[in-house]
């Protein structure tokens, strides 16, 4: 009987297709696939014993402080589908903090200046994520903090940083709502906005884009209109869903 779990210890299990996706190496002539480079960078999971399970482990993230060095610069955006009005809040991910502090957004969270709004715009070679959150969250969860700090961390070599984005969905993260159309797990209205502007702003770009349950639903319902339609060929070198709920059904 295998008691590893008391001292914290947990099984990784990987499931990929039977074909799954070849990657080209900057370090290697050979490819690797995408299920052995994630088995490649996936640390052992050592976790706290006294934290058991999921509700337990979601819970000390809410009572337990940490930090993380990430500030956003929030700008209003209008969806320009007939059939979706209202406007919603993309926060952009800064490693700056603002001379000072708006109450009347999230912690370390202010709106952009029209200058600074100008200059985020200019031309960038870095790749750009897109990132989604869960249901009810936003910009400022624990969670997508920690995803997108290391991206933007300028101690990094400039060709390895990235910008980042979030799209809050609308009333999420004290933004404001303005028409009666909210959202759902099929909602990519405000998602597809985003990207058809990014591609707009910075045609050359390369762009990603990684959801979180819920918004990791709606980013595969975004992925699947992009096969069926042309409206989300900006995105076009990859996606990443983590802990999308398949069976939303089943509740």
């Amino acid at each position: 009987m295998d008691l590893s779990w008391i001292l914290g210890h947990a099984r990784i299990d990987f499931h990929a297709s039977e074909k799954p996706l070849s990657i080209p190496l900057l370090s290697s002539p050979k490819p690797i696939s995408l299920l052995e480079l994630c088995k490649s960078i996936t640390p052992p999971c050592s976790l706290n014993p006294l934290l058991f399970n999921g509700h337990l482990q979601t819970i000390w993230t809410a009572v337990k402080s940490q930090a993380c060095p990430l500030h956003y610069r929030r700008r209003i955006f209008s969806c320009s589908d007939p059939s979706y009005p209202g406007t919603f809040a993309v926060d952009f991910a800064t490693d700056s903090p603002a001379a000072s502090p708006d109450t009347s957004l999230p912690e370390r969270t202010t709106y952009f200046s029209e200058a600074e709004w100008t200059s985020a715009q200019k031309h960038s070679q870095r790749p750009l994520l897109i990132a989604l959150h869960g249901l009810s969250g936003g910009s400022h969860e624990l969670y997508l903090r920690h995803v997108l700090a290391p991206l933007i961390d300028p101690a990094q070599p400039e060709e390895t940083r990235w910008d980042a984005l979030v799209v809050n969905a609308r009333g999420c993260a004290m933004s404001k709502i303005t028409t009666g159309v909210l959202f759902n797990a099929r909602a990519t209205w405000d998602a597809r906005e985003v990207i058809r502007w990014a591609r707009e702003t910075w045609p050359d770009r390369k762009i990603f884009a990684v959801g979180f349950s819920l918004g990791a639903n709606i980013l595969t319902n975004v992925c699947i209109v992009g096969l069926m339609r042309t409206c989300c060929d900006g995105l076009t070198r990859g996606a990443f869903v983590d802990c999308v709920l398949f069976l939303l059904v089943s509740w």
